[in-house]
């Protein structure tokens, strides 16, 4: 079997589309089509339902596709090893979180640890979508809720809550909530909207402490745009310690409030548990995870 034909089926089945396979194969549309043809002609057997909507694939290609997905990984791995034999950590390593998370958090922190390791070079990508490690579309994950699947390895699982925050100009106005009950007197910012968060019950304070969910004074899809409506002294919103961290005129209210427990794991493919430069980053990552309550 041709191994650029594989490769190409490969990125195919992974995109869905021709049209989405171009950008990454950066070859046309119709050779990429014609690629997958002469596979199917050699296989004796169609690989691709074409549909309006896009690309399905048959019982065969399924089969194909998993082996194919296995098959490149180990390579990937394999190569990354050999690499690394040389020496110190190096190479590149994709690191996948939350919008959040990776910004608020995550940033700030990788200066000291390139400053550790010089030559690993650091790829991030933030989505609040799941994310397939098993697809190597990041070599690992920096995930609010763990994934089910027995090729991943978990480590972390480090607690902590969300915490309710307003500016000190709103409560001047509308006073500081010192029962839940209060909560039913003020402006509360929450998250919402398409896709959900991979979080739960981060409209929490819209529940807490009553049957009758309240309103919400404002609805954002972004941790960043709450900060900046309570900064503003638009309301009171549960956010995490670290994204307010730096602006001082937000005060904490309801310390004991029930709020939402959540967790943060790190998570990565169970073939790539030998990778130096993977172990050094988790290590890290947890290390300073666990320096402070997030």
């Amino acid at each position: 079997m041709d191994w650029d034909k594989l490769r190409i089926f490969h990125i195919v089945a992974s995109s869905g589309s021709f049209t989405k396979a171009t950008s990454m194969l950066n070859i046309s549309q119709s050779a990429i089509s014609r690629q997958v043809s002469i596979l199917e002609d050699e296989l004796g057997t169609p690989l691709f339902i074409r549909q309006p909507r896009g690309l399905e694939l048959t019982e065969s290609g399924k089969i194909l596709n998993e082996t194919a997905t296995r098959v490149f990984s180990k390579l990937a791995a394999t190569e990354a090893l050999i690499i690394e034999q040389k020496g110190q950590p190096q190479g590149d390593l994709k690191v996948a979180t939350t919008l959040a998370f990776g910004t608020f958090w995550l940033a700030p922190k990788l200066k000291e640890f390139t400053d550790l390791f010089p030559n690993i070079r650091i790829n991030v990508l933030l989505k609040d979508e799941d994310v397939d490690l098993n697809m190597r579309e990041a070599d690992v994950g920096i995930a609010a809720v763990p994934m089910n699947n027995p090729d991943l390895v978990h480590t972390g699982a480090i607690q902590y809550r969300l915490r309710t925050y307003g500016n000190k100009n709103y409560f001047e106005k509308f006073g500081i909530p010192k029962t839940i009950e209060d909560l039913n007197h003020h402006q509360i910012i929450v998250y919402g909207g398409n896709p959900a968060h991979p979080y739960h019950d981060l409209d929490f304070l819209l529940h807490v402490g009553t049957d009758k969910p309240r309103k919400p004074y404002l609805v954002f899809n972004s941790s960043h745009g709450m900060l900046e409506a309570i900064k503003g002294g638009m309301g009171i919103a549960s956010l995490h310690r670290y994204i307010v961290e730096g602006s001082p005129d937000l005060i904490e209210v309801l310390p004991d409030l029930p709020g939402s427990e959540v967790q943060r794991y790190v998570i990565y493919p169970h073939q790539l548990k030998h990778l130096v430069r993977l172990r050094v980053f988790v290590d890290f990552i947890l290390k300073k995870m666990k320096e402070k309550e997030l």
